[in-house]
């Protein structure tokens, strides 16, 4: 089997379009050109690629089962250059760290900052995502390791706790439950939302409500905490969210416990297998599994 890299990336850019003329763009290549190395493709593998119909092209389960094989050859030479880059810049190492929002704003920073002091020669790619997000990428090996809450189903990766993460209620001072030690959940959704933008903390939320036969009625849903604070002070609602974000707010708010024992989250660190971490990923690991306790 003879394919080479540009025709790996060329069939992804075909599927990707759904045609052979705009994947042929794509690519600055010719149409002729294109449908030659697809056919040679398929004449190598003795299988259909595509399927062709009046709207374009569409993968046959041979092409489905291509695209998955090259996006994750092509994905690990990326890595490869990536790594690479790394040593021609003096640097040793890179470890590739997914976050959810709660970690990013109470648990990480002070720990990575004395890691990289520790560490000069080494370096990480810090992405903020939710945790659903992260645990699909840990699963398709796009990241070392993710830290994410114990609401999400971490299916096959290995996890250990590092944190604990309490959800809080954050409304205006002029608000009926602002004067309260803590809130209930059922207080919560009779009243306006503004939600955080977090997938896995919005579904855990819609089946709490769902247990009490109600629903959450968000009237709009935001990526920051400053926005969201922006917004709660306006009066437009109240918010939930993690007690360590809500700490980085910077207006004038009450913040109040939700009072349930669900409320009360623990952080993981996840990886597909700490054991086969590259060196210096396995090391990062170590230490925030001992700082945690």
């Amino acid at each position: 089997m003879r394919f080479d890299l540009v025709d790996l990336r060329l069939f992804l850019s075909v599927v990707e379009c759904g045609s052979l003329t705009h994947g042929a763009r794509a690519m600055h290549l010719a149409l002729a050109s294109v449908s030659e190395r697809i056919a040679g493709m398929e004449e190598v593998l003795g299988a259909p690629l595509l399927e062709r119909n009046r709207r374009g092209v569409r993968p046959t389960p041979a092409g489905e089962a291509l695209v998955r094989h090259a996006r994750s050859i092509l994905e690990g030479v990326e890595q490869m250059r990536g790594e690479m880059r790394t040593y021609a810049t003096g640097l040793k190492g890179r470890i590739r760290l997914l976050s959810n929002t709660a970690a990013m704003a109470g648990f990480l920073p002070p720990r990575l900052c004395r890691f990289l002091a520790a560490h000069p020669d080494l370096a990480i790619d810090l992405d903020e995502r939710p945790s659903v997000e992260i645990v699909q990428a840990l699963v398709d090996k796009r990241a070392d390791m993710g830290v994410v809450a114990d609401i999400t189903e971490l299916t096959t990766l290995q996890a250990h706790p590092i944190a604990s993460d309490q959800l809080v209620v954050v409304a205006g001072h002029a608000h009926r439950l602002a004067r309260q030690a803590g809130v209930a959940f059922a207080d919560i959704l009779s009243e306006p939302i503004v939600g955080m933008a977090d997938t896995a903390l919005e579904t855990h939320l819609a089946e709490r409500a769902a247990r009490l036969g109600r629903q959450l009625d968000y009237r709009i849903q935001l990526r920051t905490s400053d926005h969201v604070a922006m917004y709660v002070e306006a009066g437009i609602g109240v918010s939930i969210m993690s007690a360590a974000l809500a700490a980085t707010i910077r207006r004038d708010l009450a913040i109040l416990p939700l009072a349930e024992a669900w409320a009360a989250r623990r952080l993981y660190l996840c990886a597909r297998d700490f054991a086969a971490l590259p060196p210096h990923a396995g090391l990062l690991a170590r230490q925030l599994m001992q700082e945690a306790g």
